[in-house]
């Protein structure tokens, strides 16, 4: 299931992009956002979050 990043609680430091292996997260308005078609569920975003804003969808 893909991962979604909970908008409120990004704090947009791009710790999860930096980490993506399928570049499946891109720098938002306010907040980084995972497009769900690219990502492989593959929790590196989650683990690396220093907010833990990620969770599964």
């Amino acid at each position: 299931m893909p991962h979604v990043i909970d908008a409120e609680q990004c704090t947009a430091c791009g710790a999860c992009a930096a980490v993506c292996p399928s570049e499946a997260i891109a720098e938002g308005v306010d907040a980084y956002v995972i497009d769900p078609e690219q990502c492989n569920d593959c929790d590196a975003c989650t683990v690396e979050c220093p907010v833990e804003a990620i969770s599964a969808a």
